[in-house]
């Protein structure tokens, strides 16, 4: 609680849910935490089911005018790296998501890192990553290489699909709003939770400015057995999966 000190704190997703009540006294008292809660998700873990991290966006479980609170969720290891060293020194509290399981690094239309080189992160910003007329994917974490892979497909199709990274869950970006609300659909994919998830309160933004695109939200909504790599497909949310949900959009 003192200025210029901080707590450092990590554990699984899946136990998030166990320190609501004391992320809330964290907050009265003005803390300064950086958290680290790893097997966000449900990629590819080799542990159980109950280590499904899925309702994390909890952590943001304060009031309007309370202490700052930020959720991010990096999309590959280098997008990780500077994360941490932009929000290290931050106040607040600070959460920061990831995966078990090994993600590729996100690449620029040229085929370079997308988030290497000299690449800053920008707690707050929405990134564009690619372009499209036809429509936005917004997603993050391990679900980024995922709806990448889905545009790429898409493009070759003739459906120019645009895609944007959220690494910071909540907060709005109105730049990125504005870009979307012009936009013939608006599109959510991620693996958390579809009742509690970014996806469920994403459409309320949108209306809240006066933005009446097409829209929809993909998540984890299905019991499932074990931290296998099957459990994006069983839930829609692989590429095919995306893409058929896009597809019913433009249609």
């Amino acid at each position: 609680m003192e200025k210029g000190k901080q707590g450092i704190f990590a554990t699984f997703s899946a136990f998030l849910e166990m320190c609501i009540s004391e992320i809330t006294m964290a907050r009265l008292n003005y803390s300064n935490l950086l958290c680290h809660f790893s097997h966000s998700g449900i990629d590819d873990m080799a542990d159980n089911t109950c280590h499904f991290g899925i309702n994390n966006m909890f952590a943001d479980n304060g009031l309007d005018d309370g202490y700052t609170t930020r959720l991010y969720f990096p999309a590959d290891a280098a997008q990780m790296t500077a994360c941490v060293q932009s929000i290290f020194n931050d106040p607040g509290l600070r959460f920061i998501f990831s995966t078990r399981s090994t993600t590729p690094n996100i690449l620029d239309v040229d085929g370079n890192d997308r988030y290497g080189g000299d690449y800053k992160f920008v707690a707050g910003k929405d990134e564009l990553v690619r372009e499209g007329t036809a429509g936005y994917i917004i997603a993050y974490g391990e679900t980024l290489y995922r709806a990448l892979d889905a545009v790429e497909r898409l493009k070759q199709e003739g459906i120019d699909v645009g895609l944007i990274n959220k690494p910071t869950l909540n907060v709005i970006d109105e730049a990125m709003m504005a870009k979307m609300g012009k936009a013939p659909f608006v599109l959510v994919a991620e693996a958390f939770n579809r009742k509690t998830g970014l996806g469920s309160r994403f459409g309320s933004w949108l209306l809240e400015r006066g933005y009446t695109p097409k829209f929809a939200f993909l998540g984890t909504h299905k019991e499932g057995s074990g931290g296998l790599w099957e459990q994006f497909p069983y839930q829609g949310l692989d590429p095919a999966g995306i893409m058929a949900k896009v597809k019913e959009l433009v249609a």
